[in-house]
């Protein structure tokens, strides 16, 4: 493997080859880190309420829990929020943001795809018109080139990692874009240690260089795209060495990658949070897809565009309509003819304008203009960034009610708690996952106590609100769906299960359509290419929280295999590679704050102060920290990320932090 970037790695195998070598130095530190047990949460079993605002949750009966949700939130009509969930079914998001366009009124409905992945929804909309990814997994085993751009995929993507091996067992070279030399850049022919926050440079010195090496697709580039020549002019002044001052990565690793990518027959461009989770999010998305445009690396077999999803549904949470700016089948709200289809099915009026996303939810609250929130299966108080201005925020509402299967730090804020029922294993339907593919999952046990299906309990609150909804089963609620949106038409569910999944678009119930998208733009015909795809002109623009003297690390996040976002699911369970949260720093930086490995500092930024135990990882360079959000009850991480938002997608920078590290007196840290 080449080494784009320099420094001291000598013990970069060594570390790897023995995880056990960090955990054996912190047992023999006399400043031993203290003994943290993981919070367990225990499973959601019946309702509870809350009497007053200062009042303890009880337990109640449904009875009285559903009545007292459906006062409270039609006490807050024109100033209603839906949270929906995106590791809940297909069906229970088509229902819920139906009852929040139904029943409330409303189109003030998201989910956790704003917190990772709106960017790549938006930015692939803008260029092809729909915000799914472009390929199937299977295409990865058989491309040339795979680009990880800012994804640690061994880690946060595991299966579709295996796709990635098995690409590379067949020959295919993986080059990895990322700030910390991870785990997935282990298998990579080239890494490229880019510094945090400089990915736009990188894709326009790449553009820069496909185009002055004579290596554009210039076919493609006539037929299938718009705004060219004014993309060469952007990226114009991009040469190899500004961006090696700029990004940190020497000018041949960035050549080398520019030219292996457009020589390629079949290429995949991948990424995951490392690019969405940015205040400009969307721009790198943009720049990212750029590349594809130049290359003509999409719209074929092999070649194509992958935004990593991590979350079992979240890619069907957006194609169920549970955002606020498009309806089912990924549908223009804006459009009339999408709005008159859906409120003669429903017998309703739809709201002609774009509802509020999660991140200006949390501002309307603020305001006083978003007063009462229905949060299915998600954990704001934890997940957001800034977590303490969060919980502020939600402090401020008339009125919360939570349905999920556990009692998260926000269901404890919450004035009515629902029991529902787990998505993966008491409920029947389908989900969505990265590729585009729809499966079946099927109900496995019989849910504790009292807890009760989703999409019951959206029923039911909709039934006292004046609106008797009758589903005989989950298949009644997706034969609804498929009835809508055309991409899903062809989806019945015995074609499903005889299928084992069928990838959207399947408007055919006689056939199955291609695995990749946007094969139109290579017709011969001008007329069969439909909307051609735009170059994004967008422009380098750095991580808003500054590194200074105050605060001279920068702090970037993400996941770690064993864990699973805040814990909730999976800090409960025993893993031979749980360690818990650190902060982690390279050997360099720990040596020169004098620190070692379990020894806790405290680690500020200008949001908020946590205690930590230091990690050493040799993976890391100077200047650069890690931590991750799965552990909020020990180390709270999310109260030193900002919020710092897309203006496009809502998207907060979790990946871009600054922050201080400072020993704690011995008094303190000592057990």
């Amino acid at each position: 493997m080449t080494e784009a970037r320099q420094g001291p790695r000598e013990n970069l195998t060594e570390a790897r080859q023995d995880p056990r070598k960090n955990i054996t130095e912190a047992r023999q530190n006399p400043r031993k880190n203290r003994d943290r047990q993981p919070r367990t949460y225990t499973r959601l079993t019946h309702p509870l309420v809350r009497d007053t605002r200062d009042a303890p949750l009880r337990r109640a009966t449904w009875e009285e829990a559903l009545e007292r949700a459906a006062r409270g939130i039609d006490r807050n009509r024109g100033a209603f929020g839906m949270f929906s969930c995106a590791r809940a079914t297909n069906e229970m998001n088509y229902v819920a943001q139906k009852f929040t366009r139904v029943v409330m009124g409303t189109n003030n409905v998201d989910s956790c795809n704003r917190t990772c992945h709106a960017p790549s929804v938006a930015g692939l909309s803008a260029a092809f018109g729909s915000g799914g990814g472009t390929s199937s997994y299977e295409e990865i085993e058989h491309t040339d080139v795979i680009v990880m751009w800012g994804s640690n995929a061994r880690f946060a993507h595991p299966i579709f990692f295996q796709h990635v091996l098995k690409g590379i067992h067949n020959g295919a070279r993986m080059y990895a874009v990322d700030p910390r030399r991870t785990s997935t850049a282990e298998w990579a022919e080239s890494w490229l240690g880019l510094d945090v926050g400089t990915d736009i440079p990188m894709a326009h010195a790449v553009g820069r260089e496909i185009i002055h090496a004579g290596l554009v697709n210039e076919a493609f580039v006539e037929r299938a795209t718009t705004g060219f020549e004014e993309y060469r002019a952007l990226v114009e002044p991009w040469t190899l060495s500004l961006a090696e001052k700029v990004t940190g990565v020497p000018a041949p690793a960035i050549r080398a990658l520019a030219h292996a990518y457009a020589r390629a027959e079949r290429a995949q461009l991948c990424w995951t949070l490392g690019i969405t989770e940015h205040h400009n999010g969307t721009d790198n998305v943009r720049a990212l897809i750029n590349l594809s445009l130049l290359t003509g690396h999409v719209g074929r077999y092999g070649s194509g565009l992958q935004p990593l999803r991590g979350q079992n549904n979240v890619q069907g949470g957006g194609d169920m309509g549970a955002i606020p700016n498009r309806l089912p089948g990924f549908q223009d709200i804006l459009d009339p003819g999408s709005r008159l289809k859906f409120e003669t099915a429903w017998d309703t009026v739809i709201q002609p304008h774009h509802g509020l996303n999660l991140t200006e939810m949390f501002e309307a609250m603020e305001e006083g203009t978003l007063r009462a929130v229905y949060c299915i299966g998600e954990n704001p108080a934890q997940s957001e960034a800034d977590s303490e201005q969060a919980v502020r925020r939600l402090g401020m509402l008339d009125f919360l009610v939570v349905q999920d299967i556990f009692l998260t730090r926000t269901a404890r804020l919450a004035d009515v708690v629902l029991p529902a029922t787990a998505g993966w294993a008491e409920t029947d339907g389908t989900t969505t996952n990265s590729e585009r593919r729809v499966q079946r999952v099927r109900r496995a046990i019989t849910p504790p106590g009292e807890a009760r299906e989703d999409i019951d309990i959206l029923c039911a609150l909709a039934s006292r609100l004046g609106h008797d909804w009758k589903y005989a089963d989950a298949e009644a609620v997706w034969d609804e769906l498929r009835s809508l949106s055309p991409d899903h038409f062809g989806m019945t569910y015995r074609r499903l299960a005889e299928e084992q999944g069928i990838q959207w678009p399947c408007p055919s119930t006689e056939r199955i359509e291609p695995t990749y998208l946007h094969g139109r733009l290579w017709a011969d015909e001008r007329a069969d290419r439909g909307r051609l795809a735009p170059f994004g002109l967008v422009r380098h623009d750095p991580p808003v929280d500054l590194t200074d003297e105050d605060f001279p690390i920068r702090l970037t996040t993400g996941r770690r295999l064993d864990s699973y976002n805040t814990g909730v699911q999976s800090s409960g369970f025993a893993s031979p590679l749980r360690r818990g949260e650190y902060i982690e720093l390279c050997p360099e930086d720990a040596e020169r704050y004098g620190v070692v490995v379990g020894e806790e500092v405290r680690v500020s930024s200008r949001r908020g102060t946590v205690v930590a135990p230091v990690w050493v990882d040799p993976a890391l360079r100077p200047g650069l920290a890690f931590m991750t959000m799965h552990f909020p009850d020990e180390v709270d991480t999310n109260q030193l990320t900002i919020e710092a938002n897309c203006p496009i997608a809502g998207t907060a920078e979790f990946k871009a932090s600054a922050i201080r590290i400072e020993k704690l007196p011995v008094a303190t840290h000592v057990r």
